[in-house]
């Protein structure tokens, strides 16, 4: 039995946006898979109630605390040990369940990522990545997306393998193409940081390494399957395609590719080189959301992600 962990307690609308959410997933998940609740267990049951969904169909933890957003992730992480994100990462950390995601603080969320579950052997610094939609309907991943703004050209080598990876244990993609994002296709382009890591990636016969990519090719899936770039560039891009998704919304353009940016299909992102499964979702995650993220940390854990990615890191 797979045992997803979901903090009920986490975002702007929790525990009603959370746990209804849960409730959405129930039919969508494996029949080998049961979702776990971290939360104050009267509210849970209180909102399981209003949606007509049995208590019985969930694992409940019940916490009394709650790490706000305005909290100090680090000393609440300690300060608050009932909490529902503390909780998690304990249980996770123990393995009484197999993934923890949570739409909460997301400093809370990779103190306990650092600390509880602790990074790979190996790894200089976990990474959180995106899903990139592409006009040819295949996904590629972007990374970093903001945790790490600075990054040395072993950083982003380490991502390029991390990320090639994911690619093809979680989306599917047999031998994805790992590019660099740059100002320019031509070797010679970029900073000192992007040329050294374009040799650095050249370098690895474990990845597929096809060069650099300019930003116009990251939604043709023309190039590359992986983009790697620190995470300063990545957040700046991923922020414009938002921005990008909302203007579109509001003119009233809609198609295939649009409604695939939209953050509540994908409902979260994966912390990228830790030793179990943890999905970051959006503070304002909706009940789609939150359902979303329930399906991506199923599928992280069912593709066996960090044991492929400690195998590597071995290796």
């Amino acid at each position: 039995m797979i045992k997803i962990g979901v903090d009920a307690m986490g975002g702007d609308y929790a525990p009603e946006a959370a746990v209804k959410g849960a409730v959405m997933a129930l039919d969508a998940i494996g029949s080998d898979s049961r979702v776990v609740l971290f939360g104050d267990e009267e509210k849970i049951k209180s909102v399981l109630a209003s949606e007509g969904c049995p208590a019985e169909r969930f694992g409940i933890v019940a916490t009394t605390e709650v790490i706000e957003m305005g909290d100090h992730p680090a000393k609440a992480f300690q300060a608050k040990a009932d909490s529902s994100i503390t909780v998690g990462f304990g249980h996770l950390a123990k393995g009484a369940i197999d993934g923890f995601a949570s739409a909460g603080s997301t400093g809370a969320m990779m103190v306990g990522s650092m600390y509880a579950v602790k990074p790979i052997e190996g790894v200089v610094r976990p990474t959180i990545s995106s899903i990139v939609p592409t006009v040819a309907g295949r996904p590629a991943l972007l990374l970093d997306v903001g945790l790490n703004v600075d990054c040395k050209p072993e950083v982003l080598a380490q991502y390029g393998l991390i990320g090639s990876i994911y690619a093809e244990a979680v989306l599917g993609i047999e031998r994805p193409r790992v590019a660099v994002l740059n100002i320019g296709e031509e070797e010679t382009k970029g900073n000192a940081q992007t040329k050294a890591a374009y040799e650095l990636l050249r370098e690895d016969g474990r990845i597929n390494f096809v060069g650099n990519v300019e930003a116009s090719y990251l939604f043709s899936a023309k190039v590359a399957d992986v983009i790697v770039c620190d995470g300063f560039v990545g957040n700046t891009v991923l922020k414009m395609a938002e921005g990008l998704y909302r203007i579109n919304m509001a003119m009233g353009c809609r198609n295939a590719f649009w409604d695939a940016m939209n953050y509540e299909n994908v409902g979260g992102t994966p912390v990228l080189g830790v030793n179990a499964p943890v999905i970051i979702g959006h503070g304002c995650s909706s009940p789609q959301a939150i359902r979303s993220m329930i399906l991506s940390t199923e599928q992280v854990i069912k593709a066996d992600l960090t044991a492929k990615l400690q195998r590597a890191f071995q290796n």
